[in-house]
């Protein structure tokens, strides 16, 4: 029972149910569709470009075009695909400009709380060793570019969680998603993992040893190195 006082009315909700639209089952197998989608983008398997159309996926996976439907919604929104006027929806391509500048938006952040070490939380300074453990343990066990893909940028967010504020960490969070494409792309064709985990543990130590000016200088090279490479392996050219 739900009573108002004042001059507000008078409302009773029993025998109703606020949540009767929801169903977990059909919410958790959209989740699963789009994990499946995102997986088979970032593995290599839809390439840039393709179609993805509603009713051969629906038929490969076995699920109702309504769910299709709206686990395309999920990667429309995270930038994975790209729906269009009369053309449905497609696997996103990378935009050079964006590439540029969520890099440059990601250097202020990342430069900025490597340069936090010395004052940040001890629990923040071992998110980023462990951050770094679990990515070298993936790339000796031979991950899926998916998995190391998100390992790699877990290590990036730890360095800006040395800031300690969870704003700035979500803000960072939405820049790396942005990247994950074109990351997935340039790691199929660069196969550098374990280059990127002796980088990052060298980057490690000299924070390790106080040189929080030769590691902020590492991070900078490191980024400037990554957005390079994106735009070479994918044969863009910045605007």
């Amino acid at each position: 029972m739900i009573v108002t006082t004042g001059n507000a009315a008078r409302r009773s909700d029993v025998g109703t149910d606020p949540f009767g639209s929801l169903s977990f089952e059909h919410a958790s197998t959209v989740d699963r569709v789009a994990d499946e989608l995102r997986r088979a983008v970032f593995d290599g398997e839809l390439e840039p470009g393709t179609p993805l159309r509603e009713v051969a996926l629906a038929d490969s996976l076995g699920v109702a075009r309504s769910t299709i439907r709206e686990a395309l919604s999920l990667l429309v929104v995270e930038g994975i695909a790209l729906r269009e006027p009369n053309r449905g929806v497609q696997v996103a391509s990378p935009d050079p400009g964006s590439i540029r500048d969520v890099v440059r938006a990601r250097t202020v952040l990342e430069v900025a709380g490597i340069r936090s070490w010395n004052t940040a939380e001890e629990a923040a300074r071992d998110a980023v060793r462990q951050a770094l453990v679990d990515y070298t343990t993936a790339v000796r066990a031979g991950a899926t570019v998916h998995e190391l893909n998100a390992k790699h940028l877990a290590i990036h967010l730890t360095f800006v969680g040395l800031l300690g504020s969870p704003r700035l960490v979500a803000m960072a969070e939405s820049l790396s998603s942005e990247l994950k494409l074109a990351l997935a792309q340039t790691d199929r064709v660069r196969r550098n993992s374990h280059d990127q985990a002796g980088s990052h543990n060298h980057l490690l130590g000299l924070l390790e040893r106080g040189d929080v000016d030769g590691a902020a200088a590492e991070i900078q090279t490191h980024l400037a190195d990554a957005e390079a490479a994106i735009l070479a392996a994918l044969s863009l050219r910045p605007r």
